[in-house]
């Protein structure tokens, strides 16, 4: 009678902010605790909504001299942790990101679009969150499509987010932080009301 062992698998190597950064751009994930962690699957819906937001962004902070980039910008949040933003932006007068290279300075905006898993929802809403703000992002702003709200959280001295602005419709004329940015959420969920929700 012979007796199998059962073998563990190895945990996957850890990884250097450095080395991840370095891995080929089709290889995804963000880095957490020196781990490569899978990131949400974007759908149809998220992506659109991420055009539509870095747009409206785009028009209002360009003139000024701002920055608005999108989601594959590595940024090292932490020892060990590195995220990607579905947007970032950086308000006129601040510091700057390098043109290439592993991003080490905060924006002064964070956003993201809340996938529906619970998994990537508390990854937003709890893991991100205490993320953004060890790295000192001034903003962080989550834009949930199931629940059609944006809320918005500004850190305050001792590093904390406060929750400054929560909204569901209408039009946004008084955004913390973007003075003379007009937001309006109606024609944000119109957009993906145009989508096919049969498929």
């Amino acid at each position: 009678m012979s007796r199998s062992t059962l073998v563990e698998p190895l945990p996957p190597p850890e990884l250097s902010l450095e080395e991840w950064f370095a891995l080929p751009e089709d290889e995804p994930g963000e880095l957490v605790e020196g781990r490569l962690e899978e990131e949400e699957v974007p759908d149809y819906l998220h992506e659109l909504l991420v055009m539509l937001l870095g747009r409206l962004l785009g028009n209002w902070t360009a003139p000024r001299g701002g920055l608005v980039a999108g989601s594959e910008a590595k940024f090292a949040v932490g020892s060990g942790r590195g995220r990607k933003p579905d947007l970032t932006v950086y308000l006129p007068g601040g510091r700057r990101p390098p043109a290439r290279g592993l991003i080490r300075v905060p924006p002064d905006i964070a956003i993201e679009v809340v996938s529906p898993t619970p998994r990537d929802g508390r990854r937003d809403r709890v893991e991100k969150l205490a993320d953004y703000a060890a790295f000192g992002v001034a903003w962080y702003w989550l834009l949930d499509p199931q629940l059609r709200s944006l809320e918005i959280l500004e850190l305050d001295a001792q590093g904390r987010y406060l929750h400054v602005l929560g909204a569901g419709s209408g039009k946004l004329e008084a955004i913390p932080g973007c003075d003379g940015l007009t937001l309006d959420l109606d024609e944000l969920w119109a957009a993906i009301d145009q989508l096919d929700v049969e498929a």
